[in-house]
């Protein structure tokens, strides 16, 4: 498979170049000014530094979804509880290049803060969405500083938004409370995982934490759907389930361990 934008060529490796591989170790090669590289699907801070690299290997070329998807099955919930998207302050988390606040906007949300470990893809949205979120922090959500904190919490979320992001340790469980903690209570709760995570095989943590707020009444799932993500390299469905709901209580963060 192989696409252009502008002098920008992507190609995927072939089935005998061991294509049927894991999710986290997929690759493509990049040509850009006559210079060719291999770049790992997981290495963001790479594919951040290339404007619309992104866009072109998830969603032109392996159709990612998960933006549309969650973004409308919150938007469902909002109408089906007689709220409005207007009202919510989200806090983006794992936000990348705003693919995700750009859906969350076109469906009404007025206020967007963007939360992302790396600095390369804080630059990114400022570079490819500027304007769109009122603010955008790159900082590790476990080791909040009195400041990140307050940053965060400045617009008030009553919203969290996570988006292709958790499991393969790009937000593991606790990064996930902690920033679950920082919305209101009774807040709006729109999140997707990779459907095997919620399987009892999963080894990430997520299925144990989700069962355990659940039981606990700490989330109230509205919500949930099970769809493809996007296309693997050699073309197999990759299945998430998108999950919308409120919180009704902190965390505690032990849960995670």
């Amino acid at each position: 498979m192989t696409g252009t934008t502008s002098e920008l060529l992507v190609s995927f490796p072939s089935n005998d170049d061991g294509a049927s591989m894991s999710q986290d170790r997929e690759w493509c090669r990049v040509r850009l000014d006559e210079q060719e590289r291999t770049i790992r699907f997981h290495d963001y801070a790479e594919i951040y530094a290339i404007p619309g690299l992104y866009e072109q290997i998830f969603h032109r070329h392996l159709k990612c979804r998960s933006p549309e998807e969650v973004a409308g099955l919150l938007e469902e919930e909002l109408r089906r509880a007689g709220e409005a998207p207007a009202d919510l302050s989200v806090l983006d988390v794992g936000a990348g290049n705003g693919l995700v606040g750009e859906e969350l906007r076109q469906i009404g949300v007025s206020t967007l803060v963007g939360v992302d470990i790396l600095g390369a893809a804080a630059a990114a949205a400022r570079r490819d969405r500027p304007g769109l979120y009122a603010d955008y922090l790159a900082c590790d959500l476990t080791q909040l500083d009195a400041e990140e904190r307050a940053r965060l919490c400045a617009h008030a979320p009553n919203c969290l938004t996570t988006v292709a992001a958790l499991g393969f340790d790009d937000i593991p469980p606790r990064a996930f409370a902690e920033a679950y903690n920082l919305i209101a209570d009774d807040g709006w709760v729109a999140f997707n995982i990779k459907a095997d995570f919620l399987a009892d095989v999963d080894g990430s943590g997520f299925r144990r934490l989700i069962a355990r707020m659940a039981e606990h009444e700490t989330f109230e799932e509205r919500a949930r759907r099970r769809y493809r993500h996007r296309l693997s390299t050699d073309g197999r469905p990759l299945d998430y389930v998108a999950l919308v709901g409120r919180k009704r209580a902190d965390v505690p963060v032990a849960w995670t361990r």
